[in-house]
């Protein structure tokens, strides 16, 4: 959880359906955000997306500043979004036990647990059944 005394940080895993991220936050004298090695205006292109990854901090309106580094890897690009949000929420309750119920009220300390279904054998996906003929 802890490195040595100097370069304290904490960890928190976000999971969001096949999307998994490893959230990293140490306090710092000036705020940055970098997804696998890149800003998060390079990884995430939209507003919407960055606002997604970001929004447990603005929610919850802390005012230290952070280094937040973030390992992510699988699903899609907004899943990926939701999972840093995730890692990141539980990663500020560990180092704030206060603002637990504001993130869980807003629903950002719950995984979302849903997956793609398996396909079936004799249907085309999972419940989509080939074109039914008389003859």
């Amino acid at each position: 959880m802890t490195t040595d005394t100097k370069n304290r940080y904490i960890e928190g895993i976000g999971r969001r359906k096949t999307a998994i991220a490893r959230v990293r936050i140490t306090p710092a004298t000036k705020g940055s955000f970098t997804i696998n090695d890149k800003d998060i205006k390079v990884y995430f292109d939209t507003n919407d997306l960055q606002a997604i990854a970001q929004s447990a901090i603005t929610k919850t309106e802390i005012k230290d500043k952070f280094l937040i580094t973030v390992k992510v890897s699988g699903g899609g690009i907004h899943a990926q979004a939701e999972a840093i949000r995730h890692g990141l929420s539980r990663a500020l309750v560990i180092r704030d036990e206060d603002i637990k119920n504001t993130l869980k009220k807003l629903g950002f300390l719950k995984r979302d647990p849903r997956q793609v279904e398996r396909k079936k054998f004799g249907l085309k996906k999972a419940r989509k059944a080939p074109t039914w003929s008389k003859r």
